[in-house]
């Protein structure tokens, strides 16, 4: 028997490696250099490649020739999901959710080919996670006409082009990719190469065919997709779903999108019947809002293109240990750390016998320096013990000379926040937005904001 090739390939980068090494010499990233066994591709029949999918020459076509059509796409009558795609999936397209287990990537998709179904399109769900029984169980949960929908239990490649292209399938949902394994490799599911060579056959069917591919893949404990990075690269469209096991909401966010913006957040509420969109997430993320109490402050993030108003809570109090404790959820911690800084050496405010928790109600994050005057103002409203202001919303950037900068979009925020009844801003002094029915107090330093909490 011929010994089989490796390869040593880095799952960050694609670096080739002649042998193994702790580090990666291209790219820096430690422990993500992996074995990769070579094969050979088959030219078709037993082990080969699939007799309903063979690579064709395709000669090259001046840009001038190609009819300019406008953009078609598929609505799943999921309108969250279809506004994260940015209106629908695209015919030929290939698309990428990832997330952690049992966070509802398998019911949302099997919703949104549900729909489909019923929308007069033809959908194949081919699952290497689950029996077509335990499918049957799973839709039977749902809220959903699911019995049209065709469903498959297999993880060969070739198999499941096979059956696409026999059923006329319109959408092809693999779930998930880390099962599925070509014969062009000898190696095992779920290694780098399968995923790599598996993905790649995807996309090129995907784009001959006009079908569209949709993908689950699973995730690293450190939140990425789990597998080579080019996976994230090969695909049109990758998204992520989020949210905590104990909370009702779901997240659905759009980390590229060739054929939409990015950044785009989609809300569910899942119930015992499936997913269920929400269309006011700032509404939902502010219901539970308690008036009154200090430590609280509001602010308007930009999801995208979609404005979005969530409740920023601290708690300072004082340490019982020698090192007062610094924890921060739904920020980063460092932001954090820089925040308490400025507070300290540009307002004259200390912190430094207290322990100080921050954290971002409803699961989400925030990752824009406009969020910063919203969480410096619940760290003052919890110091001195004084509630901010019901009607008002905080938006800016803090420098760390204590300047306040003003936010982007800033218009799209507060028209957010006047339709859910703020009628004050506080911002920086040198953004010249007006919106009806609201004021701005403008702040140019964040002394300023020290002054207004604790009159």
């Amino acid at each position: 028997m011929p010994k089989s090739k490796s390869v040593y390939r880095c799952t960050e980068c694609g670096h080739e490696h002649p042998k193994w090494a702790g580090r990666c010499e291209a790219c820096g990233e430690w422990n993500a250099i992996a074995e990769e066994p070579v094969g050979k591709v088959g030219k078709g029949g037993k082990g080969g490649k699939s007799s309903a999918y063979r690579l064709t020459a395709v000669p090259p076509v001046r840009l001038s020739n190609i009819a300019a059509e406008s953009l078609t796409r598929w609505r799943t009558g999921l309108p969250e999901f279809d506004y994260v795609l940015g209106g629908g999936i695209v015919p030929g397209s290939m698309t990428l959710i990832g997330g952690e287990p049992g966070i509802g990537k398998s019911t949302l998709l099997l919703q949104a080919a549900a729909r489909l179904e019923t929308a007069g399109r033809t959908v194949l769900y081919a699952s290497g996670e689950e029996s077509p029984h335990q499918l049957r169980l799973r839709a039977d949960r749902l809220l959903e006409d699911a019995g049209s929908v065709h469903v498959l239990g297999e993880t060969r490649l070739e198999a499941i082009i096979d059956a696409v292209s026999a059923a006329g399938a319109d959408v092809v949902v693999i779930d998930s990719i880390q099962t599925v394994y070509t014969d062009t490799l000898e190696s095992a599911p779920g290694n780098v190469g399968q995923v790599r060579e598996c993905s790649g056959q995807l996309m090129r069917f995907a784009k001959e065919s006009g079908t569209s591919v949709i993908v689950v893949g699973h995730v690293t404990k450190g939140g990425g997709i789990a597998g080579p990075k080019t996976l994230e690269h090969i695909v049109d469209t990758v998204l992520y779903f989020e949210g905590e096991a104990t909370l009702d909401y779901r997240l659905l966010r759009t980390t590229k999108n060739r054929f939409g913006s990015v950044d785009e957040l989609g809300v569910f509420s899942m119930t015992e019947r499936g997913l269920v969109a929400v269309p006011n997430p700032s509404a939902v993320f502010l219901a539970a809002r308690t008036q009154g109490i200090s430590g609280s402050a509001v602010t308007a993030l930009m999801e995208g293109t979609r404005p979005v108003l969530v409740e920023v809570q601290a708690l300072a109090a004082k340490s019982g240990y020698g090192t007062p404790q610094r924890v921060a959820t739904g920020l980063d911690p460092r932001r954090l750390a820089v925040l308490l800084a400025v507070l300290e050496r540009r307002a004259e405010t200390s912190f430094a016998n207290l322990d100080v928790f921050v954290q971002v109600t409803a699961g989400v994050r925030l990752n824009e320096p406009g969020a910063d005057l919203a969480i410096a103002a619940a760290l003052l409203s919890s110091l001195y013990n004084r509630p901010a202001p019901a009607d008002v919303i905080f938006l800016g950037e803090i420098g760390l000379g204590g300047e306040i900068r003003p936010s982007g979009a800033i218009e799209r925020r507060i028209t957010e926040a006047v339709r859910l009844g703020f009628n004050r801003v506080f911002g920086s002094s040198r953004s010249t937005v007006q919106v009806s029915g609201a004021s701005l107090v403008g702040l140019d330093h964040v002394e300023q904001l020290v002054r207004a909490l604790a009159a």
